[in-house]
């Protein structure tokens, strides 16, 4: 998962950042409105992690201006001023929900795991199919029953494409949703990727569609509540 933070205050991007790569999701920053407006318009994200007091452009302006240009990526504002009137402000512009600072990381990734879901028709934070489960709040999968070992890229691409079930996903996208902005790969480490999840899980679960990408197989989805 692909997530754009946008926030000024150096020791809190950071300290985002640092969150969020732990839980699995790949980052990327903006320090200012108008790189965020940019950024948002030209990029495609999985969720917009968005300060409000920012340089250059604030915060609720950039929100107008995505939302007016029908991006609908799923969107958690910050804010330290935090009013209820603010909050009105943000959730009336398009924001999915709305965290005051100063915040617990645990809250705050909870809260965007729940949008990411949302926007991908998720609504639990278990997603099984066949016999692969995927545990987003631990960051684990498992088949049947038996948790796998897998690597940080791997785990991005299993959850990437059970995220997006029943859809073929380029390799293209997936590229940029799994691999880390400076993290250089070749060619052909896509193929050799996927290679190495099938030889972990064990099970038919990924189909590679020539020319076109990868997904889920349709007819092994099925959910499960939380």
């Amino acid at each position: 998962m692909r997530i754009l933070i946008v926030e000024d205050e150096i020791r809190i991007a950071n300290d985002l950042s640092k969150a969020l790569e732990a839980a699995g999701y790949t980052i990327e920053t903006a320090a200012d409105g108008e790189t965020a407006w940019f950024m948002g318009d030209t990029e495609d994200y999985d969720a917009i992690i968005l300060d409000l007091g920012l340089p250059k452009l604030d915060g609720l302006t950039v929100l107008k201006r995505w939302r007016a240009a029908d991006n609908n990526t799923p969107i958690l504002v910050l804010s330290a001023r935090g009013t209820w009137t603010e909050r009105v402000d943000g959730i009336d512009a398009g924001a999915d929900d709305y965290l005051p600072k100063p915040f617990e990381m645990e809250e705050l990734l909870a809260r965007l795991r729940a949008i990411v879901r949302r926007s991908t028709g998720n609504p639990s934070p278990f997603i099984e199919i066949g016999e692969v489960r995927l545990d987003e709040r631990q960051m684990r999968v498992s088949v049947r029953g038996v948790p796998i070992n897998l690597t940080p890229l791997e785990y991005r691409f299993v959850s990437y494409l059970m995220h997006h079930k029943e859809r073929i996903v380029s390799q293209t996208e997936l590229s940029e949703h799994v691999y880390a902005q400076d993290q250089e790969h070749e060619s052909n480490a896509m193929e050799a990727l996927v290679s190495r999840i099938r030889r972990k899980l064990g099970v038919d679960l990924i189909e590679t569609r020539r020319g076109f990408g990868y997904c889920i197989k349709a007819q092994d989805v099925s959910g499960i509540g939380a």
